[in-house]
């Protein structure tokens, strides 16, 4: 079995343990606790099952502590899977959720997140189920609320006689209580 790679030492056991304390990060800061661990002395096989990981993870972080100090403790950020769609299928999506929906056509007046499933299937052969359906929407700044329903005879101003009026004395101060304006205070 090889020698275990050494820990750079640009900072002491206890520093360590101070970064980890005040880490937000709880991987970050059981990295951290085991490097000190390793740095005093422990065997670096109890010092990773102490922080909760194998002696090769323990070797892997001590590779990147080496190289690039506690950043690169810190977990790389992770692109994810891509869209199935192209940029090109995004734009038509998002020019289709734009345009009203026809009932004819379309079979609903209103989009809904598995109307779409079933449209992009038919136009572009791609399946999403509906949360995934709904990621999509919000990474084309699409919303999948609805607005409120109006009705198509609704009248502006019948809605603006049917609610009431302000009161005259609305915002202009405290009023006085009642029954309390006769009482004089009398000096003397």
């Amino acid at each position: 079995m090889p020698a275990p790679l050494p820990i750079r030492g640009d900072r002491s056991p206890a520093e360590l343990r101070r970064l980890a304390r005040y880490e937000h990060d709880g991987r970050v800061s059981a990295r951290l606790l085991a490097l000190a661990n390793a740095l005093e002395g422990i065997p670096r096989e109890e010092a990773a099952r102490l922080a909760g990981m194998t002696g090769q993870t323990l070797g892997d972080w001590v590779h990147r502590y080496n190289v690039q100090g506690v950043a690169g403790l810190r977990d790389h950020h992770r692109t994810g899977r891509h869209c199935r769609l192209d940029p090109g299928r995004q734009a038509a999506l998002k020019a289709i959720v734009l345009r009203a929906p026809d009932p004819e056509r379309d079979g609903c007046v209103a989009w809904r997140a598995r109307d779409l499933c079933r449209l992009v299937e038919q136009r572009f052969h791609v399946h999403y189920s509906e949360s995934g359906m709904l990621r999509l929407l919000h990474s084309l700044e699409l919303s999948w609320q609805k607005p409120r329903p109006v009705h198509p005879e609704a009248s502006v101003k019948a809605q603006a006689r049917f609610k009431k009026p302000a009161r005259a004395d609305a915002g202009r101060g405290r009023t006085p209580p009642r029954g309390r304006d006769d009482r004089a205070v009398v000096r003397g």
